[in-house]
C-alpha cells in the first residue's frame, strides 16, 4: 500500500507543480489518506534520523538557516522548505527520503501538530524556540500548548535545543539531561520595560510574577522568580555585542562551546538574531563546525514574506509578515531604525488561518511609528479596523483604505518613490504572493 500511495502522491506532486501550484500540500494529504502511517514508514528511510523545529514565530526562517548550515557541512537534508508545516507538508517532504545515504530529516512543524508528527517520527532532536500568543481561537492559551509540548518531550529521549530566554520553553528542559540552551546576552538591546504584549509573565511553578533583569523581545529575556527561585538557565550558545542596522541586517558576535565567531547577518531585527542563535545551537549539536555555522548564517536568505524585497513597477516592496503582537512589535522596532519617513501598506485579514479575532492589533505597539509615516494604505478584510488602530496610535498620515489587495497595492506603489514596506497578515501574505506570481514577480505560494 505504501508503494502505491507514494507513487500516486509523487505523480500528483509533478502535476500540481506543472500547474504552478507548488505541490507541497495536496500530495501529502492524498498520501496520508491512502496510507495513514506514511510519515512513520517513510521516516525510517532517513539514515541520520530527524529533527523537528517548532515555534510560534520564526520556524520557517530558522529551519532554512539550519538547512543552509548543514548543506555546507555536507549533510544531506530532507526538508519541508516551502514552510508547509502540518502533517501533510511533512509527508510531502518525505517523498524525497531514502534517495541519498545518511539523510537527515529537518522538519518545521506547526505548534499544534508537534505531538502527532513527533509520535510518528521519533526524532533525535527538537528545536523549540518560542511560544507567543497567536490564534487564540485555534490554539487556546499558551499554557495549554506548553503542557502538550511537555508531554511530547517527556515521551521522547531526544536532545532538546531550547530558548533559555523564554520561560515556557526553558521549563521544558529542567531536571533533564541532553539539553542545549541558547539566548541573547547583550543589554544594549534590552527594552526599557516588559512590553504590554508580553505573554509569560508568571512562574508556572508557583504563580509569582517574574522579575526581569533584561527584556529583549516580548517576554524573552533574563528573568527570575522571587517566589521559588526558578531562573533563566545559563545558555551554552549566546548572541553578544549585537548591532542592528535596520532592514540591511545586523552584526552579531556568537559565543559557543566551540569558540566565538563574528557574523554579518543579512536578515534584520533582533527576532532574526534569535533565529540565527537557535539555528547555530542546533547545527553545532548535529555536528556542524563553527565555520559552517558562520558561512550558513551569513548566506541566509529571506523566506517569502519574512523580509523579502521584490521590485514592483520600479519600486522596492519589502514584505514583513505580521501575525501576532510579539512579531509585529519586532517588525515595527526594526522599521524605526530606517532613515526618513516610511511608506506603509498594511493588509489585515481575519480568515481561519489568521485567527478570526484581530484584537491583537491593539496590543501591537504601532505608536512606535508615530511621526515617522509618510503615506499609509490599509487593505484586507479588516482594513477599516487597521486604519482605526493607526489613528489611535497617533499616525498622522491619513490612511487610504481599500479592501482589494491588488488595487490598493498598485495605488500604494504609484504614490511614492523610495521603499514601500508591506505588512500583511498570514492569508494576506499568501494572496499577495499569488498576486505577484500572476505578474511574474514571485513564485506561487506552495504551502
Amino acid at each position: 500500500m505504501l508503494a502505491l500511495a507514494t507513487a500516486l502522491a509523487r505523480l500528483l506532486r509533478v502535476a500540481t507543480r506543472r500547474l504552478g501550484r507548488g505541490g507541497t500540500t495536496l500530495p501529502g494529504r492524498v498520501l496520508l489518506r491512502v496510507e495513514p502511517k506514511a510519515i512513520a514508514r517513510l521516516g525510517r528511510g532517513l539514515g541520520a534520523g530527524s529533527v523537528l523545529v517548532s515555534a510560534t514565530n520564526g520556524k520557517t526562517t530558522t529551519s532554512g538557516m539550519i538547512a543552509g548550515i548543514l548543506e555546507r557541512a555536507g549533510q544531506p537534508v530532507v526538508h519541508n522548505r516551502a514552510g508547509s508545516n502540518m502533517a501533510w507538508g511533512v509527508a510531502t517532504a518525505l517523498l524525497d527520503a531514502g534517495r541519498r545515504d545518511g539523510e537527515l530529516g529537518l522538519f518545521e512543524v506547526d505548534e499544534a501538530w508537534l505531538p502527532e508528527v513527533a509520535g510518528a517520527l521519533e526524532p533525535r532532536a527538537f528545536l523549540l524556540a518560542n511560544l507567543f500568543r497567536d490564534q487564540l481561537d485555534r490554539y487556546g492559551e499558551l499554557e495549554l500548548l506548553a503542557d502538550r509540548w511537555a508531554e511530547v518531550v517527556a515521551g521522547h529521549p531526544a536532545t532538546l535545543v531550547l530558548n533559555a530566554d523564554d520561560p515556557l520553553i526553558a521549563d521544558l528542559g529542567r531536571d533533564r539531561e541532553g539539553v542545549v540552551y541558547f539566548g541573547v546576552d547583550d543589554d544594549s538591546q534590552a527594552l526599557p520595560e516588559l512590553q504590554h504584549a508580553a505573554d509569560s509573565k508568571h512562574c508556572r511553578r508557583c504563580g509569582a510574577p517574574y522579575v526581569y533583569e533584561a527584556v529583549y523581545l516580548g517576554h524573552l529575556g533574563r528573568y527570575r522568580c522571587p517566589g521559588c527561585g526558578r531562573e533563566r538557565p545559563q545558555p551554552q550558545v549566546t548572541a553578544r555585542r549585537v548591532r542592528l542596522h535596520g532592514m540591511s541586517g545586523s552584526d552579531v558576535e556568537l559565543a559557543t562551546p566551540e569558540g566565538e565567531v563574528s557574523l554579518q547577518l543579512p536578515l534584520p531585527g533582533l527576532y532574526n538574531v534569535y533565529n540565527a542563535v537557535a539555528a547555530a545551537a542546533t547545527a553545532l549539536e548535529l555536528g556542524a563546525s563553527l565555520e559552517h555555522v558562520r558561512a550558513g548564517l551569513e548566506g541566509a536568505a529571506a523566506a517569502f514574506g519574512r523580509v523579502e524585497t521584490i521590485p514592483v513597477d520600479g519600486r522596492d516592496v519589502s514584505i514583513l509578515l505580521v501575525k501576532n503582537p510579539a512579531g509585529a512589535n519586532e517588525v515595527l522596532r526594526t522599521l524605526t531604525l530606517e532613515d526618513g519617513r516610511l511608506d506603509l501598506w498594511l493588509a489585515l485579514n481575519d480568515r481561519i488561518a489568521d485567527g478570526r479575532d484581530v484584537s491583537w492589533i491593539w496590543d501591537a505597539d504601532f505608536e512606535l511609528l508615530a511621526g515617522r509615516v509618510g503615506r499609509v494604505t490599509c487593505s484586507g478584510t479588516r482594513a477599516e479596523e487597521m486604519a482605526l488602530r493607526l489613528k489611535y496610535a497617533g499616525i498622522e498620515a491619513q490612511p487610504a483604505v481599500d479592501r482589494d489587495l491588488g488595487r490598493s497595492l498598485d495605488a500604494a506603489v504609484a504614490a511614492g518613490d523610495g521603499p514601500l514596506y508591506a505588512l500583511p497578515t498570514y492569508t494576506a501574505l499568501i494572496d499577495l504572493r499569488d498576486l505577484l506570481a500572476d505578474r511574474g514577480l514571485a513564485e506561487r505560494w506552495s504551502g
